[in-house]
């Protein structure tokens, strides 16, 4: 992909004008496959924004359908959309916002047994799950395989993002930071409860952090926590803990 179509070119003609960005990173982004494992409070705002920034191709991943409950945050469905599956709504939305894009998707619940199948043609991996399971799963098979992985989370009011650059030898794991011993096993969004906007703050740094990748700014592991009350966001260093169960192991998903 060595050139952009003329209602590409007009299209992203605000990016094309930033020198961070500029034709060649534009044509990064079209050049490149993003995987989005779930597609609900923190995928709906991920989702909008990858799309609308050019991503050539997106991986939707998420089994769910749309529940009443999901709109309070969940801002890619709609009222009409109750009772279809997540990633069949969502498809349409986000066809509806860039028809410039291939938008793939998998109506499956990602674990160790099909995460090969969902993720092996992936340039960067997006967590948005909502459970310590899949996150894991997905943990383990991007260590494995040296993709990257920009994982978030959201609950009540406090947010984080990380990134985990696996193409570099020393580079943590979401295992590292958070051990399964640490995993309260039942506490998400449907019984701790979670402020509607943060989940927008969230998965918008997620796409960001995207995009930073694929235009080559980011050069280590970013960990960072978002205070949702008073607006307070917090940049950690993590190291490689070497004594890590996750990426510590020589994993294979053969």
């Amino acid at each position: 992909m060595d050139k952009l179509s003329d209602k590409e070119t007009l299209r992203y003609s605000r990016h094309l004008l930033l020198q961070e960005v500029g034709l060649e990173g534009q044509l990064a982004l079209k050049a490149a496959t993003v995987a989005v494992v779930g597609a609900g409070g923190l995928g709906s705002p991920a989702l909008l924004y990858l799309a609308a920034a050019g991503i050539g191709r997106l991986v939707l991943i998420d089994d769910d359908a749309v529940e009443l409950s999901n709109l309070q945050r969940q801002v890619l469905y709609k009222v009409n959309h109750l009772g279809q599956k997540k990633v069949a709504a969502a498809g349409k939305v986000l066809a509806s916002l860039n028809n410039q894009i291939d938008i793939v998707t998998q109506c499956k619940k990602l674990d160790d047994s099909n995460a090969d199948e969902l993720l092996n043609n992936a340039d960067i991996v997006l967590d948005c799950s909502d459970n310590f399971a899949t996150r894991y799963s997905v943990n383990r098979y991007c260590f494995s395989q040296k993709i990257p992985l920009i994982a978030g989370a959201a609950i009540a009011t406090n947010g984080q993002v990380m990134g985990f650059d696996f193409r570099k030898n020393n580079s943590p794991c979401y295992g590292c930071i958070f051990t399964k011993n640490d995993a309260p096993p039942a506490v998400n969004c449907s019984n701790a409860g979670v402020i509607s906007p943060l989940l927008g703050v969230i998965g918008s740094m997620q796409a960001q952090l995207t995009l930073n990748m694929l235009l080559g700014y980011v050069e280590e592991s970013v960990f960072i926590t978002f205070d949702a009350l008073s607006l307070k966001q917090q940049h950690f260093k993590v190291a490689k803990d070497l004594n890590c169960k996750e990426c510590g192991l020589e994993l294979s998903f053969i």
